[in-house]
Protein backbone atom coordinates (compact mmCIF):
# COMPACT_ATOMS: atom_id res chain seq x y z
CA UNK A 1 0.00 0.00 0.00
CA UNK A 2 2.88 2.39 0.66
CA UNK A 3 3.77 2.70 -2.97
CA UNK A 4 0.59 3.72 -3.82
CA UNK A 5 0.73 6.02 -0.81
CA UNK A 6 3.04 7.87 -3.40
CA UNK A 7 0.47 8.92 -6.14
CA UNK A 8 -2.23 9.78 -3.78
CA UNK A 9 -0.68 12.69 -1.62
CA UNK A 10 2.14 15.17 -2.14
CA UNK A 11 5.16 13.89 0.12
CA UNK A 12 7.30 16.99 0.23
CA UNK A 13 9.45 15.50 3.33
CA UNK A 14 11.13 13.25 1.74
CA UNK A 15 12.68 16.23 -0.47
CA UNK A 16 14.18 18.03 2.84
CA UNK A 17 17.76 17.85 3.77
CA UNK A 18 17.10 16.77 7.18
CA UNK A 19 20.79 15.51 8.35
CA UNK A 20 21.88 19.42 6.96
CA UNK A 21 19.05 20.99 9.45
CA UNK A 22 16.60 22.05 6.40
CA UNK A 23 12.97 22.14 7.46
CA UNK A 24 9.71 23.17 6.04
CA UNK A 25 8.42 27.08 6.44
CA UNK A 26 5.82 27.08 4.66
CA UNK A 27 3.75 24.70 2.29
CA UNK A 28 2.23 26.13 -0.48
CA UNK A 29 -1.17 24.28 -2.71
CA UNK A 30 -2.20 25.39 -5.14
CA UNK A 31 -5.29 28.44 -4.94
CA UNK A 32 -8.55 26.79 -5.25
CA UNK A 33 -9.29 28.99 -8.40
CA UNK A 34 -6.65 26.57 -10.32
CA UNK A 35 -8.89 23.72 -10.29
CA UNK A 36 -12.28 25.38 -11.26
CA UNK A 37 -11.64 23.77 -15.20
CA UNK A 38 -11.01 20.35 -13.88
CA UNK A 39 -14.43 20.64 -11.55
CA UNK A 40 -16.39 22.11 -14.37
CA UNK A 41 -15.10 19.19 -16.69
CA UNK A 42 -16.34 17.04 -13.80
CA UNK A 43 -19.66 18.90 -13.84
CA UNK A 44 -20.33 18.23 -17.57
CA UNK A 45 -20.25 14.73 -17.14
CA UNK A 46 -23.60 14.76 -15.29
CA UNK A 47 -25.89 15.99 -18.44
CA UNK A 48 -23.56 13.60 -20.16
CA UNK A 49 -25.46 11.06 -17.90
CA UNK A 50 -28.73 12.10 -17.79
CA UNK A 51 -29.33 12.87 -21.93
CA UNK A 52 -28.22 8.90 -21.95
CA UNK A 53 -31.91 8.27 -21.39
CA UNK A 54 -32.84 10.08 -24.06
CA UNK A 55 -30.28 8.28 -26.79
CA UNK A 56 -32.29 5.44 -26.94
CA UNK A 57 -30.03 3.36 -28.45
CA UNK A 58 -27.48 5.72 -29.02
CA UNK A 59 -26.84 5.51 -24.86
CA UNK A 60 -22.87 4.91 -25.25
CA UNK A 61 -22.57 8.31 -26.92
CA UNK A 62 -23.31 9.70 -23.40
CA UNK A 63 -21.75 7.18 -21.20
CA UNK A 64 -18.55 7.63 -23.45
CA UNK A 65 -18.51 11.60 -23.36
CA UNK A 66 -19.67 11.05 -19.52
CA UNK A 67 -17.25 9.13 -18.52
CA UNK A 68 -14.23 10.89 -20.66
CA UNK A 69 -15.43 14.46 -18.92
CA UNK A 70 -15.46 12.17 -15.24
CA UNK A 71 -12.03 10.89 -15.63
CA UNK A 72 -10.46 13.87 -17.11
CA UNK A 73 -11.62 16.06 -15.02
CA UNK A 74 -10.59 14.02 -11.96
CA UNK A 75 -7.34 13.83 -13.33
CA UNK A 76 -7.45 17.71 -13.42
CA UNK A 77 -7.74 17.78 -9.82
CA UNK A 78 -5.59 15.18 -8.83
CA UNK A 79 -2.66 17.03 -10.37
CA UNK A 80 -3.78 20.64 -8.71
CA UNK A 81 -4.10 18.33 -5.46
CA UNK A 82 -0.23 16.83 -6.15
CA UNK A 83 1.12 20.46 -7.17
CA UNK A 84 3.33 21.81 -4.10
CA UNK A 85 5.24 24.87 -3.40
CA UNK A 86 7.62 24.52 -0.62
CA UNK A 87 9.49 27.43 1.62
CA UNK A 88 11.91 26.03 3.30
CA UNK A 89 14.96 27.45 5.71
CA UNK A 90 17.43 26.59 2.96
CA UNK A 91 15.50 27.05 -0.16
CA UNK A 92 12.60 27.12 -2.16
CA UNK A 93 11.26 23.95 -4.47
CA UNK A 94 8.15 22.97 -6.21
CA UNK A 95 6.86 19.69 -6.48
CA UNK A 96 4.35 18.55 -8.99
CA UNK A 97 3.10 15.25 -10.82
CA UNK A 98 1.33 12.53 -10.14
CA UNK A 99 2.90 9.26 -12.49
CA UNK A 100 5.95 11.32 -13.22
CA UNK A 101 6.98 13.98 -10.57
CA UNK A 102 9.35 17.30 -11.52
CA UNK A 103 11.08 18.50 -8.97
CA UNK A 104 12.37 22.15 -9.00
CA UNK A 105 15.11 23.97 -6.61
CA UNK A 106 16.32 27.27 -6.26
CA UNK A 107 18.87 28.34 -2.83
CA UNK A 108 17.55 31.34 -1.10
CA UNK A 109 21.54 32.62 -2.37
CA UNK A 110 20.42 32.21 -6.40
CA UNK A 111 17.39 34.31 -5.39
CA UNK A 112 18.11 38.09 -6.81
CA UNK A 113 14.52 39.00 -7.53
CA UNK A 114 10.85 38.84 -6.86
CA UNK A 115 8.37 39.26 -8.39
CA UNK A 116 4.38 38.87 -7.67
CA UNK A 117 1.64 39.52 -10.47
CA UNK A 118 -2.15 39.45 -9.05
CA UNK A 119 -4.30 40.08 -12.37
CA UNK A 120 -7.78 41.64 -11.58
CA UNK A 121 -9.28 37.86 -10.63
CA UNK A 122 -6.57 37.23 -8.40
CA UNK A 123 -6.93 39.79 -6.14
CA UNK A 124 -10.94 39.49 -5.67
CA UNK A 125 -9.99 35.61 -5.12
CA UNK A 126 -6.92 36.05 -3.23
CA UNK A 127 -4.46 34.19 -5.23
CA UNK A 128 -1.48 35.40 -7.69
CA UNK A 129 1.40 34.15 -9.27
CA UNK A 130 5.08 34.35 -7.98
CA UNK A 131 8.31 34.86 -10.57
CA UNK A 132 11.92 34.26 -9.34
CA UNK A 133 15.01 35.82 -10.96
CA UNK A 134 18.41 34.70 -10.68
CA UNK A 135 21.95 35.24 -11.92
CA UNK A 136 21.34 31.97 -13.86
CA UNK A 137 20.20 31.60 -17.61
CA UNK A 138 17.89 29.01 -17.38
CA UNK A 139 15.90 27.86 -14.36
CA UNK A 140 14.20 25.08 -13.45
CA UNK A 141 12.22 27.23 -11.17
CA UNK A 142 10.66 30.34 -12.25
CA UNK A 143 7.34 31.04 -12.36
CA UNK A 144 5.07 29.48 -9.89
CA UNK A 145 1.16 30.14 -10.80
CA UNK A 146 -2.02 30.18 -8.25
CA UNK A 147 -0.30 30.92 -5.19
CA UNK A 148 -2.62 31.58 -2.40
CA UNK A 149 -1.75 34.60 -1.06
CA UNK A 150 1.33 35.87 -3.07
CA UNK A 151 2.66 38.46 -0.99
CA UNK A 152 2.48 36.90 1.91
CA UNK A 153 4.78 34.16 0.56
CA UNK A 154 6.86 37.11 -0.60
CA UNK A 155 7.58 38.48 2.99
CA UNK A 156 7.90 34.48 3.99
CA UNK A 157 10.66 33.75 1.29
CA UNK A 158 12.04 37.69 2.19
CA UNK A 159 12.34 37.40 6.04
CA UNK A 160 14.10 34.07 5.32
CA UNK A 161 16.71 35.48 3.31
CA UNK A 162 17.19 38.31 6.07
CA UNK A 163 17.39 35.84 8.52
CA UNK A 164 19.88 33.50 6.94
CA UNK A 165 22.33 36.64 6.66
CA UNK A 166 22.22 36.70 2.95
CA UNK A 167 21.57 40.70 2.10
CA UNK A 168 23.07 43.38 3.91
CA UNK A 169 21.09 45.41 7.24
CA UNK A 170 20.45 48.89 6.48
CA UNK A 171 20.71 50.67 9.98
CA UNK A 172 18.14 52.84 11.45
CA UNK A 173 19.16 56.39 11.41
CA UNK A 174 17.78 56.92 14.53
CA UNK A 175 19.37 53.81 16.45
CA UNK A 176 22.92 54.72 15.10
CA UNK A 177 24.01 58.22 16.09
CA UNK A 178 27.19 57.63 14.13
CA UNK A 179 24.99 57.26 10.67
CA UNK A 180 23.46 60.84 11.69
CA UNK A 181 27.02 62.39 11.27
CA UNK A 182 27.62 61.10 8.24
CA UNK A 183 30.87 58.91 9.60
Amino acid sequence: MRLFARFLTPDVDRHLLEDEGEYIIDEVPRHWAASVLPVLMVAAAIPCFVAMVLMGPYFWVGLVAGVAFFIAGMIGIHQQFMDRFVITNMRVFRVHGILSQHLATMPMTRILDISVLQPFIGRLLGYGHITFESAAQDQGLREIRYVGHPEERDLTIQRVIQRAGLRANIRRVEDDPDARDGN
